[in-house]
């Protein structure tokens, strides 16, 4: 088979570069860990870069984005139906390939990301690139959000009992204090700094993904002085790119297919697809760090594969969607939006294309 000329090549991968800044980040945690006092010291500021983390969360997310997006309740519990029962079945039945295929403590991280919401950013992004319906990607992944901060540790306190995680006194009382109370307390300071934290959107960013690699570089860290690493081996770790790739192509298939079963329209089920199959590493990094402590390194690893993978995947599947939508473009409404035989058809095509 002749090899495609280098000017039909991508001349740019869809690889996250703040993805490259985790891996860094664990790198440093794996070569320099913190140990004795610095250990104190980092699992602190680990501490309350959670915190600032989830306080910015609520001073920056509108309620009234979401509470606007009611009159569009099918398809929003249609995205949180996938996003926190169908993907937690999934986690669930994928303990039979414990301890044949991955370790129970990949297992734990993995059945941990089925629980964590949505994203927003990239599941807009994705839907906006597909020419599905936007405004629909923005209220689905702001309600996953919101219900996340209180359904996914209520799901982990039930479903990762024994596994390594799950609610003791001590837990609950760190996700009240971590999460839930500095989210509410953003919340009711939105109006008074809302405005101008919306003007200083970059150096936010800025704060946000510091936050979250010191979080990653403290529970790293812990697991290699307790010497977790050694329980991984490099197949183990091919298991599990391989699990993850599984459990992606069957969201993608389900929430794309499954939305046609449901009556939506073309525009409608890209921003299904794409909001109700990912799964947000800047909310899930923090929740493990409260729900699993010490034990958060090889917790989180799971997420952060699932996270690269689904940009990689969903960035090709939403150019595919929009090479195929057709002369008219996806038009967004609240009740739903239109989409032509052909192009539904195109869409059948996107996705079968996507998973060879």
């Amino acid at each position: 088979m002749r090899r495609p000329p280098l000017s039909k090549l991508p001349s740019r991968l869809p690889v996250d570069g703040y993805l490259l800044a985790l891996v860094g980040t664990v790198a440093l945690a794996a070569l320099l860990p913190a140990r004795g006092p610095a250990a104190s010291v980092a699992e602190g500021a680990a501490t309350g870069a959670v915190a600032l983390l989830f306080f910015l969360y609520g001073a920056r997310l509108p309620p009234r984005e979401a509470m606007d997006g009611l009159r569009h309740w099918r398809l929003h519990l249609t995205v949180l139906a996938c996003t926190f029962v169908l993907f937690p079945v999934l986690g669930l039945a994928a303990r039979v390939l414990v301890p044949q295929v991955l370790p129970p403590t990949l297992y734990t991280g993995l059945l941990f990301l089925c629980l964590v919401p949505s994203t927003i950013q990239s599941s807009i992004a994705f839907t906006s690139l597909a020419r599905g319906n936007v405004a629909a990607a923005i209220c689905a992944g702001s309600f996953s959000s919101l219900v996340g901060i209180v359904l996914t540790p209520l799901l982990a306190s039930l479903v990762l009992h024994g596994n390594g995680g799950g609610f003791s006194t001590g837990s609950l009382v760190s996700i009240v204090c971590q999460l839930l109370l500095p989210f509410l307390a953003g919340q009711l300071l939105r109006r008074w700094i809302g405005d101008r934290l919306t003007r200083h959107k970059k150096a936010l960013g800025r704060v946000d993904r510091g936050s979250i690699l010191l979080v990653v570089y403290a529970a790293f860290s812990a697991g290699v002085v307790q010497g977790i690493w050694h329980q991984v081996s490099a197949p183990r770790l091919l298991c599990l790119l391989g699990a993850e790739a599984v459990l992606l192509a069957v969201m993608l298939s389900a929430t794309w297919y499954g939305s046609k079963r449901l009556g939506f329209h073309r525009a409608d089920r890209i921003a299904i697809t794409f909001a109700g199959s990912k799964k947000s590493l800047a909310a899930g990094l923090p929740m493990a760090g409260v729900l699993f402590g010490a034990q958060a390194g090889l917790a989180v690893l799971p997420l952060m594969v699932f996270h690269q993978m689904q940009l990689m995947v969903c960035a090709v599947l939403a150019k595919r969607f929009a090479a195929t939508a057709g002369p008219e473009p996806a038009v967004a409404v609240a009740g739903g939006a239109g989409g032509s035989p052909a192009a539904e058809a195109a869409g059948e095509a996107a996705v079968s294309g996507a998973r060879r």
